[in-house]
């Protein structure tokens, strides 16, 4: 799959199938300088100053004991948790931020119950680092789309009310019989005109590598061909699907404005635990600043195994 490809030649496409007396110097050179911008918009973040990463918390780590779920409503009876609870756990282990995972709110949520949210962890001393959700932009132009399109910036809307910069978006699966390279295209264009509505807010969207994005090679490429200011990696450590995922988290790393840590690794079949020294030491080597959450998935009790862990990150952040 070569999405920079694909996009340089749609980038050139206008001006080659022009008459031949249309193809001037000047749309030439427009050509040119649209490729050299793509080229920029889509390269590494260049981070002055020292590696500065802070700490936070997924609510995913809690999926079990939240009572809303992103399409359901359950009776949670063992320690049940809420937004605003998650936000005590995590300033009272330590973090410095939170993200909100958007699957746990209430539905239908209110501005007043964002804002409450966000007066809460005002006075708990914890940053909303970010939220995340699980779109689906593998689709072609209809009314499927369009209402993916819609609910990412719903949460846009509510990011900002939040005052949470980043949003974790999917690029999404494709379905039975549709070429990925197609699924590829269109999930290109609902991330742009996300982007550009995202951009108006100043929040940035965060690609995962997840579904169909399984090494840092296709990842980079999506960064590349949505070209956007506001559109970067949320990197995920768990999720690469490739014989060293080690490799692929350091290759992603200066593209990212948000990390996901795991416990376990995929090394090919199997899974390991994660080595956390040498995922933080990647970052620090590309100047990272920025957070890394820890989204806990082992089925260890979170309430008893996270605390552990926060302070293992946080040792090593130092």
């Amino acid at each position: 799959m070569i999405l920079i490809s694909v996009v340089m030649v749609l980038a050139i496409v206008a001006v080659a199938s022009r008459p031949m007396n249309f193809v001037t110097r000047r749309s030439f050179l427009a050509s040119s300088s649209t490729l050299s911008l793509m080229s920029a918009l889509g390269a590494p973040f260049e981070r002055s100053g020292k590696p500065n990463i802070r700490l936070g918390l997924a609510a995913y780590s809690f999926r079990s004991f939240f009572k809303y779920q992103k399409n359901s409503l359950r009776e949670v009876k063992n320690r049940p948790m809420d937004m605003f609870k998650f936000i005590d756990f995590c300033a009272d282990n330590g973090c410095d931020g939170t993200e909100l995972t958007s699957y746990f709110f209430p539905h239908n949520v209110t501005d007043k119950y964002l804002t409450d949210l966000r007066r809460h962890a005002f006075l708990r001393g914890i940053d909303i680092s970010g939220t995340a959700v699980g779109n689906n932009f593998s689709l072609p132009k209809g009314e499927k789309r369009n209402a993916q399109i819609s609910y990412v910036k719903k949460w846009i809307d509510h990011a900002a009310v939040l005052g949470a910069p980043h949003i974790r978006v999917f690029a999404g699966r494709e379905a039975k019989g549709v070429e990925r390279k197609q699924a590829d295209l269109w999930a290109i264009e609902s991330l742009r005109e996300c982007c550009d509505y995202a951009g108006k807010h100043g929040i940035f969207l965060g690609i995962e590598n997840h579904d169909s994005i399984g090494s840092s090679k296709t990842l980079i490429q999506f960064v590349k061909a949505v070209n956007h200011k506001w559109f970067a990696v949320n990197l995920d450590s768990g999720n690469f699907r490739t014989p060293d995922p080690y490799v692929d988290f350091a290759s992603s790393a200066p593209y990212a404005v948000n990390v996901q840590l795991k416990v376990e690794l995929r090394i090919g079949k199997d899974r390991e635990s994660a080595d956390f020294e040498r995922l933080i030491n990647s970052l620090k080597k590309v100047n990272y600043q920025g957070y890394v959450i820890l989204e806990y998935e082992a089925e260890k009790d979170p309430y008893v195994a996270i605390p552990p862990l926060l302070k293992k990150i946080r040792k090593l952040l130092s």
